[in-house]
């Protein structure tokens, strides 16, 4: 199996999905992350892993290439967007105005990659957060217009029932589900690679150490996008991947 990941940021790879890209690169399958940013606009860490914001991106790139190889990821790709610094107020912002361009680099790196499954951002941007939100519709607007991929396409964090979570997609019920608790700890060490960001996630979770964080949700649910499902079960190559590792339909 051949499987993209299209991210916004460092770290969104392994908090949405690491222990699912763990299993595909441990079981044999390929896995190659694009990020669009080096996050540049993020924070800086706590305390500081760097002394100038000037030197945050090659920090977190540092970091991302870290968390592949835990990962066992070998392949990555930056499409050397910078991220916007966060505003006044925490007011998050997309990469770009110009969809056209990014939409005509996702569009090369599908069909030089020809993937049998696309994994990116909720429609909701999992927390609202606008260059989540850009990927994701400009990931879809690609592969609704070309008719030569016969993939599919999931998004992370999709939204369980009964389950409150800042971080998952409401307008996206999940289809299928995986307990990550048995490669809990490498998702661990992953998420410990993106050292610059870690006191984040424990504020974000209102936790106390990564551990927790990621104790907190130990599943990673997923969304069919494309091809719609119209009211029935997924049967592909990826939700039949995740039901023999002990994945459940939802």
């Amino acid at each position: 199996m051949n499987v993209l990941f299209f991210g916004a940021h460092p770290d969104d790879e392994t908090m949405l999905a690491g222990a699912t890209l763990y299993l595909l690169t441990h079981l044999g399958h390929h896995v190659h992350v694009v990020s669009a940013t080096r996050g540049e606009g993020g924070e800086l860490g706590e305390p500081p892993v760097v002394k100038d914001r000037s030197l945050l991106g090659a920090a977190r790139e540092s970091e991302l290439h870290d968390a592949c190889d835990v990962l066992g990821i070998q392949d990555l790709t930056f499409l050397d967007y910078i991220d916007p610094t966060i505003g006044e107020g925490d007011e998050l912002y997309a990469f770009t105005d110009d969809r056209t361009v990014l939409e005509e680099k996702i569009r090369t790196i599908i069909i030089a990659e020809q993937p049998d499954v696309i994994l990116t951002h909720g429609s909701n941007g999992e927390y609202g957060h606008p260059a989540h939100i850009m990927v994701h519709q400009t990931v879809m607007d690609v592969v609704n217009n070309l008719p030569e991929f016969e993939g599919v396409v999931y998004t992370t964090a999709a939204q369980l029932p009964g389950v409150e979570d800042r971080i998952m997609n409401q307008d996206d019920p999940a289809h299928i589900v995986l307990n990550i608790e048995p490669w809990l700890d490498v998702k661990l060490q992953a998420a410990e690679c993106h050292l610059s960001q870690n006191a984040l996630f424990i504020r974000a979770t209102e936790t106390t150490s990564v551990r927790e964080a990621l104790q907190k949700r130990p599943v990673e649910p997923f969304h069919r996008h494309y091809p719609p499902l119209d009211g029935s079960e997924p049967d592909d190559v990826f939700a039949r991947f995740l039901l023999a590792e002990g994945g459940d339909l939802v």
